[in-house]
């Protein structure tokens, strides 16, 4: 939909001044959402909230009569954008490839769409690059998701292409959540390519496209992560905010004030690109990856998704990780007059305090969102949700014990917070 809005096809309409797309993503059969664009990209909330209020304004105006005669007056056409769409995936992965015309000839890849929006990535790119797809599931839209949730951060989704992939002996395996906003991959080895993993490997190829550019990302990433891209890749993480939109922003942001980004990613698969107008396409990110892949091939440099993994070979994951989400009661008489957000931010004041006279705790020196401290050889961050009443903690460490240690911490930090439901963070003590 965003592509109909940059895409100048006089036969089809285009470029359009603004296109919808009908999605809630992975949320359950029973709710539905818009994604409104125009040529400058995703509307945001405060777009949103105009057209709501001026729709209202519009329809109070209105007769119930006169809508539905401005609506049966319009001229609708009906046109295959989703055909040129995919067209121009392809053609991205034949030039990257050198011009060959099935650059994927000889690859064996599965595509996992969950039952979700993304079965045309096999027909419509995949089968003309020249790719065998035996093996592939779950093509067919179905918004009950009988088989997995879309999910490329959901555990069991992540399972269900990691066995199609070693059942069918394929070279990688890509899935994509509902809408294709998102993707991740499997090797060859069942090794799976999300969350910290994929954002190193897209990182290793736009570094080595644009030496020393800027790599935007969420504020849950890694310290190993860091380290990669810093250490290992000669470029600069910037670690940001929660939410793909805050993360892209950003991104578009710096290149304003003469600082080069070109990827900003999130760790929940939203990946947008400088080259790809700053959309988060996950079937484009995945085109990446064909691309590195077939460009390997045709220069003799590695065949199958080993090119792949070796590019994030030195990537150091913790042993451990952990997400704890600290529920606040708003029913409450703690939080008193005030708001469940007035209340979260009561506690990481407390939290920072606590850290800035602690020896033992080294609180991160940039950092946009919550509160973010190493400690017993790992790290946690401990932030105030973007929309509910919740104090999600993340914590990584080099062992179990470590992270159990790291959690003690902050649970002497907040236990005295009476409205905070710490009965996840107890148990996993």
């Amino acid at each position: 939909m965003f592509y109909s809005t940059v895409t100048d096809r006089e036969d089809m309409f285009c470029p359009v001044d603004g296109s919808i797309m009908i999605t809630a993503s992975h949320l359950p059969y029973n709710r539905n959402g818009f994604k409104f664009f125009t040529s400058s990209g995703g509307l945001g909330k405060a777009d949103i909230s105009n057209i709501l209020s001026r729709a209202a304004d519009i329809y109070a105006r209105l007769s119930n009569e006169s809508v539905q005669a401005s609506a049966d007056s319009s001229s609708i056409k009906k046109v295959p954008f989703m055909d040129e769409y995919a067209s121009s995936l392809v053609e991205a992965v034949r030039k990257g490839a050198g011009g060959l015309e099935r650059p994927l000839e000889g690859f064996h890849i599965i595509v996992d769409a969950g039952n979700g929006a993304g079965g045309f990535f096999l027909g419509k790119v995949l089968v003309p690059l020249g790719a065998s797809t035996s093996g592939s599931q779950f093509l067919e839209p179905d918004g009950m998701f009988p088989n997995h949730i879309p999910n490329p951060e959901d555990k069991e989704a992540m399972a269900a292409v990691k066995k199609a992939v070693l059942d069918n002996g394929a070279d990688l395996g890509i899935i994509f959540d509902t809408d294709v906003d998102r993707a991740a991959a499997v090797d060859s080895n069942g090794n799976e390519m999300n969350r910290n993993g994929l954002i190193a490997l897209i990182a290793a190829i736009i570094l080595a496209e644009h030496p020393g550019t800027t790599i935007v990302t969420d504020s849950v990433t890694s310290d190993g992560l860091t380290d990669f891209i810093e250490n290992k890749l000669g470029g600069k993480h910037h670690r940001f905010k929660r939410g793909y939109k805050n993360v892209i922003d950003e991104g578009i942001r710096l290149n304003s004030v003469g600082q080069e980004c070109h990827l900003a990613i999130e760790t929940s698969g939203h990946g947008a690109l400088k080259e790809n107008l700053w959309l988060d396409d996950g079937a484009y990110l995945m085109v990446k990856l064909l691309i590195k892949m077939a460009a390997a091939k045709a220069a003799g440099e590695g065949i199958g998704s080993k090119v792949l993994t070796d590019l994030i070979q030195d990537l150091q994951e913790a042993e451990v990780s952990a997400e704890i989400r600290l529920k606040i009661d708003q029913n409450h008489s703690d939080l008193g007059s005030g708001s469940f957000r007035d209340y979260g931010e009561r506690i990481l004041k407390h939290l920072e305090s606590v850290t800035d006279s602690d020896p033992n705790l080294k609180k991160a020196p940039v950092n946009y969102e919550g509160v973010r401290v190493s400690a017993h050889g790992g790290w946690f961050l401990l932030r105030l949700s973007l929309h509910d009443p919740v104090l999600p903690l993340n914590i990584e460490g080099p062992s179990k014990a470590a992270v159990q240690k790291i959690a003690g911490v902050v649970h002497s930090v907040v236990k005295d917070y009476k409205a905070l439901d710490l009965k996840a963070l107890e148990k996993y003590l």
